[in-house]
């Protein structure tokens, strides 16, 4: 098997060498990842500005892309320039990340985005997170992303990405492991003022999540809050379908 491994936080975090490890005991590694920081950059791509490829070593990888687009554009460009070597990707794993990626935070996230694009790639795919922007505890995240590997390949089809979170702390003080669904990920949010010295003044976003009480753990921030690591399947179809009959009876068209 050959998996193509992508993330948000550089291909020099810790998060991606603990995944790249625990996958090759199973399959071929191969990466194609940010060669900065692209944290929060959304699904966006490159399409008004070159993407530049360079080939470097990891260990326990095939083989190692280094690019300056963003995730989306690592697996999007990975996989093409792998087919050209005449490898093709069963599956694509994107992690592991720096900060869990939990419910509507998904559409912000750099690493859920390149599973999902993998998805659009027609690649069944797989998002990894630890929550904690300095996470010290990778093992039970590298565990799940094997079992997923594991009992997962041949049962969900491309348009499927499995998004898994686990709490930054040893496997022995997590509570066990929840299959949730999406919540509403909310802030008390601000953003800072700075005065720069040209008379301009820069704007810095910062956020507290909000803890929420009273909601059921099937929910995949309720599951966090409690304790547990959370599995959730995606899927990038946003059509409302039970609005679509409402809707042509508002004689729009």
């Amino acid at each position: 098997m050959n998996i193509l491994v992508s993330n948000d936080d550089g291909i020099r975090s810790e998060g991606i060498y603990k995944l790249i490890e625990a996958l090759s005991k199973e399959a071929n590694i191969y990466v194609s990842a940010p060669h900065s920081e692209r944290s929060a950059s959304g699904h966006g791509i490159s399409i008004a500005r070159p993407i530049e490829v360079r080939e470097i070593q990891v260990d326990n990888a095939k083989i190692a892309l280094e690019t300056t687009g963003t995730p989306a554009d690592c697996v999007k460009i990975g996989l093409r320039m792998l087919e050209e070597k005449g490898i093709n990707i069963d599956m694509v794993f994107a992690g592991i990340n720096h900060g869990f990626n939990l419910g509507t935070d998904t559409l912000y996230s750099g690493t859920v985005a390149a599973a999902i694009e993998g998805c659009l790639c027609k690649k069944p795919s797989v998002a990894v997170s630890v929550g904690s922007h300095f996470p010290q505890h990778f093992d039970f995240a590298c565990e799940l992303a094997v079992k997923v590997l594991k009992n997962s390949y041949g049962k969900i089809d491309y348009k499927t990405a499995i998004n898994i979170n686990t709490p930054n702390l040893p496997k022995s003080e997590i509570k066990g492991v929840k299959i949730t669904k999406l919540g509403v990920r909310e802030y008390k949010e601000w953003f800072r003022p700075e005065k720069l010295n040209n008379g301009t003044t820069q704007y810095w976003y910062n956020g507290k999540p909000v803890v929420y009480e009273g909601l059921k753990n099937d929910i995949d921030i309720i599951a966090m809050q409690e304790g547990y690591a959370t599995i959730t399947p995606l899927q990038y179809d946003l059509t409302n379908h039970a609005l679509l009959e409402e809707i042509k009876d508002w004689e729009i068209t």
